[in-house]
């Protein structure tokens, strides 16, 4: 199960206020664009040590009032599925609504945590006000004001009680995950990377519901296909079916060790693929960008080296990411898109050997010192792999506050540039020596 706890609830509730709070105060998963935070839809908290994703459900309901409320309830029922905790929104100033005690009446029947959280209580009148909202029937009620942040805290403190990130246990295969928007061509691609030999597939027992693990093994290569195109019949209003897929993505990212995102070569890279992207680079997952439907596009000598190039510049700074050009429905060069994901798992397990380490890194170090600040000069001692499941390496340095970002990313992109970890998000942290 994903770590995804999912905000639900009525309009302008707070939802989005909230979302926020959680996300936005600790670096939003979009923070490096501009113009991308007004659908910011999901994105990474951070609490007492514990990670998870938080999905706003607001941001995926358009439309007029009727569909509004079928599309909430079938939202609440999905995020009842998908979602490891659910925090019911409703607002104090406005009391308990209709809509309220029909999304009580359906959250109650879940065996997932409901947390109903009453927002807008920031004054002892309201209070008093709020506490008709016991009447829904949640032992778990939070008054919060998420604007000011009051009460959040607590919130916090009990969700993560439900949130267990188990450490990442080294696969036995690698994991690979088709993830990307609606209708990119994730089925085709599965299909396509499968065959028609359904027999070579070994479905890992689970519910349908669930991302579909096959066990592939084909051309001496030896894999788990995470396929999250397995949409639901029920899926009536087309938002739902963004939700849906959103939620499937966060958990199929979750689960794999590299993922195969998908775009659409006739509409580029969109604001949403980025989202899934910066996902998988804050949990430091391996990233192949695969470029499907490429059959359609008009050609000309340079039309795939522009291509790759504006997507590099849309993705900086981690655009050490492999671009292929694919098509699906032509099997035009899936089978090295499977090559290259594995080539990408085998850089995200790399351990490079400290003498080696040490002895490249302080030579460049040496030729390219950091600059000062104010008039102070980092003193860089000794350089180490530290034990995590992705590459993350500790500069040992006289003080760590003296090391600039730009210095950090200069240090990275050497590690790069050095040592294969292209497709793979990269940690480095300066320590006290």
């Amino acid at each position: 199960m994903g770590n995804i706890v999912a905000i639900v609830g009525r309009p302008n509730v707070g939802k989005s206020t909230l979302y926020n709070r959680l996300v936005g105060a600790r670096d939003a998963i979009t923070d490096d664009f501009s113009g991308v935070t007004r659908d910011r839809k999901y994105g990474f908290c951070e609490w007492n040590g514990k990670r998870f994703t938080v999905v706003d459900t607001g941001g995926f309901v358009h439309g007029s009032n009727d569909i509004f409320e079928s599309a909430i309830r079938d939202q609440a029922r999905i995020a009842m599925d998908e979602a490891a905790v659910i925090l019911f929104m409703t607002d104090a100033q406005t009391g308990v609504t209709d809509l309220d005690e029909q999304l009580a009446k359906l959250l109650r029947r879940s065996d997932k945590p409901v947390f109903l959280v009453v927002n807008k209580v920031d004054s002892h009148r309201n209070v008093l006000d709020a506490n008709e909202f016991w009447g829904l029937g949640f032992e778990n009620t939070f008054f919060v004001a998420s604007i000011s942040g009051s009460g959040t805290g607590d919130l916090l403190d009990a969700v993560v009680e439900h949130i267990h990130n188990e450490p990442e246990v080294e696969s036995e295969v690698p994991k690979l995950a088709i993830v990307g928007r609606p209708n990119v061509g994730k089925s085709s691609l599965t299909n396509a990377l499968l065959g028609e030999e359904r027999n070579i597939v070994t479905p890992v027992a689970g519910t349908t519901r669930d991302p579909i693990h096959s066990r592939y093994n084909k051309f001496g290569k030896e894999f788990m296909l995470i396929d999250t195109a397995g949409i639901r019949k029920k899926a009536k209003v087309e938002e739902d079916l963004e939700f849906y897929s959103v939620m499937r993505a966060i958990r199929a990212v979750e689960e794999a060790d590299v993922c195969l995102l998908v775009l659409d070569a006739t509409q580029g890279i969109e604001s949403q693929d980025l989202n899934i992207l910066r996902l998988a680079q804050k949990r430091h997952k391996g990233v192949v960008i695969l470029v499907n439907k490429w059959d359609l596009v008009k050609k000309e000598t340079n039309t795939a080296r522009d291509f790759e190039r504006a997507i590099k510049s849309r993705i900086a700074p981690f655009d050490d990411v492999p671009v292929l050009f694919i098509s699906a429905l032509e099997k035009q060069r899936i089978f090295q898109a499977v090559e290259t994901a594995l080539e990408v798992y085998a850089n995200r397990t790399r351990r490079v050997k400290t003498a080696e380490l040490n002895e490249l890194m302080l030579q460049i170090i040496e030729e390219t010192p950091p600059p000062s600040v104010k008039g102070r000069y980092p003193k860089f001692k000794y350089v180490t792999q530290l034990p995590t499941h992705f590459p993350s390496f500790a500069f040992f340095v006289n003080n760590p506050n003296w090391v600039r970002d730009s210095y950090k990313q200069f240090l990275e992109n050497q590690l790069r540039k050095h040592f294969n970890f292209t497709g793979v998000p990269i940690e480095v942290y300066m320590r006290a020596k």
